[in-house]
């Protein structure tokens, strides 16, 4: 992955909103004329005869015919659990092979990766493999999304560790809200917001509210220009 322009999108959890921020900068990307694609190299969950939701979603986000389903979701486990449980449930053992495979296969198409990871940062993918693993082989500059209800901060500030701890450069966090029902959010959001800047020096460059099928687009609430340097390459 070295030289290639792109950001992975790390979550505090699972069902946070990675996916709705990875197509968000997808579709940014494509709206300055990068030559960006969407992957999510390995997900758990999908219906027979359907592709995983969040690989639909960020291939639909990408838009280029050349680019193949299979390319931007090379791992899709049919278990809607952990994934190396999901693999165990149709004995197969993960492996970096297809992964690397579909990079391959993609970097003839495009010129920089919105890389969404599964669950949170740190998931097993193996006894002695796991997305951070994963995340370190890509080499790309972390993006952390943090889903707003209660539990965050100690979420987001645990995730931001692993992620220094593994010597990826972490640019900045999105507030992502979930849970409609949270109290004091508002006061939650400044908190943590003064808390990772004064801890590890992270801006958040983006805030996006609960959002309804009519609602705004999550871009309208990102840093665009913030995500430039990655989305083209410095």
């Amino acid at each position: 992955m070295n030289g290639r322009a792109g950001l992975f999108v790390a979550g505090t959890d699972t069902e946070i909103g990675k996916t709705l921020v990875s197509t968000a900068l997808v579709r940014l990307g494509r709206q300055w004329g990068i030559r960006v694609a969407g992957f999510k190299p390995i997900s758990a969950g999908f219906a027979e005869g359907a592709p995983n939701e969040d690989v639909f979603a960020l291939h639909a986000a990408t838009g280029r015919p050349e680019v193949r389903l299979a390319d931007v979701g090379p791992v899709q486990l049919p278990a809607a659990c952990a994934p190396s449980v999901a693999a165990a449930q149709i004995h197969r053992r993960l492996s970096m092979a297809p992964i690397e495979d579909a990079l391959t296969r993609l970097s003839a198409h495009t010129d920089c990766l919105v890389v969404e990871g599964v669950g949170g940062f740190d998931v097993p993918l193996t006894d002695t493999w796991s997305t951070a693993d994963l995340a370190r082989v890509l080499g790309l500059p972390v993006l952390l999304v943090v889903g707003m209800r209660l539990g965050c901060m100690n979420h987001a500030l645990l995730t931001a560790r692993a992620v220094r701890a593994e010597g990826l450069p972490l640019v900045g966090w999105v507030a992502n809200s979930i849970d409609p029902g949270m109290l004091f959010s508002d006061e939650t959001f400044l908190d943590l917001e003064e808390v990772l800047k004064h801890r590890f020096n992270l801006e958040c460059l983006g805030r996006i509210p609960r959002l309804g099928a009519d609602s705004h687009d999550p871009i309208d609430f990102l840093r665009a220009d913030a995500f430039r340097p990655f989305l083209f390459g410095s």
